[in-house]
């Protein structure tokens, strides 16, 4: 319990540090607004000129869109996320003073994004979904079941884009300036993740590899839950594998990069 506690506190914390940053929070919801608004006419002379392009309807690729700008900043899809924070204190070394805490690296940091995360959603991400669904024909369900079900497939691709951003930040312990490897990081997520274009109109073998990387689970899992377009079910557990998958490399990775500081006399 008291270990719960802690985890709560920092995820809290990490929650009312984001709040205070409102000048920021409203310039990003009109970034989201407008990026939406240049993605929606794109996607709407696409979708004259290809019906039904990727199995979608006219409206369903809109909310498509939409969904895409609430979840850009919530899952740190283009970065942002804790792992600069993280990266800088490896490369400054007060790294030591975090594995020195009694609380676990991996769950602390983990804990501090989940509540980034649900800040972004609530503060950057709702107001931009709302605009969209009150000013464009939107294909939003009326079931309280498929909503829970998005948002259960946006808290696991919370877990996984930090799963990812985890082993990016680790990085710095071995190139000491991590910061290519985030560049390569998200930019693969920005189009692996099918934030500029769906998934689903990815052609054959191309199409079908990018949905197996852990990226999918991030905007176009819960895209198509929410749209009715694939299994829930399935979903969540293609995001549940893959948030075991990277938490456990994580957890190797974190192992090694201890070992390294020791050496290093750190």
């Amino acid at each position: 319990m008291a270990a719960e506690r802690l985890y709560l506190a920092v995820a809290a914390g990490g929650f009312r540090r984001y709040a205070t940053y409102r000048a920021a929070t409203a310039a990003g919801v009109f970034t989201n607004t407008v990026f939406g608004l240049i993605l929606v006419y794109t996607y709407l002379a696409l979708w004259d000129e290809r019906p039904h392009l990727g199995g979608y309807d006219q409206a369903q690729a809109v909310t498509y869109v939409w969904v895409g700008q609430a979840l850009l900043s919530t899952l740190a899809i283009g970065g942002g996320g804790v792992e600069g924070e993280l990266m800088e204190r490896i490369r400054s070394g007060d790294i030591a003073v975090d594995l020195y805490r009694p609380a676990d690296l991996q769950l602390w940091w983990l804990a501090a994004d989940l509540g980034r995360a649900l800040f972004q959603l609530l503060g950057r991400g709702v107001a931009p979904f709302v605009f969209g669904a009150v000013f464009f024909p939107v294909a939003l369900p009326g079931e309280p079941g498929r909503w829970a079900a998005f948002l259960a497939a946006v808290l696991l691709g919370m877990v996984v884009g930090y799963g990812i951003r985890f082993l990016v930040a680790l990085s710095a312990f071995w190139l000491l300036d991590g910061a290519g490897v985030a560049q390569l990081a998200w930019i693969a997520g920005l189009f692996c993740s099918g934030l500029l274009l769906p998934l689903n109109v990815f052609p054959g073998a191309l199409g079908e590899v990018v949905r197996l990387l852990p990226w999918s689970s991030l905007l176009q899992g819960p895209a198509d839950v929410l749209l009715g377009e694939a299994d829930a079910a399935g979903v969540l557990v293609f995001q549940a594998g893959w948030a075991v998958v990277l938490l456990a490399a994580g957890r190797l990775a974190q192992r090694a990069a201890t070992r390294r500081v020791v050496v290093q006399g750190g």
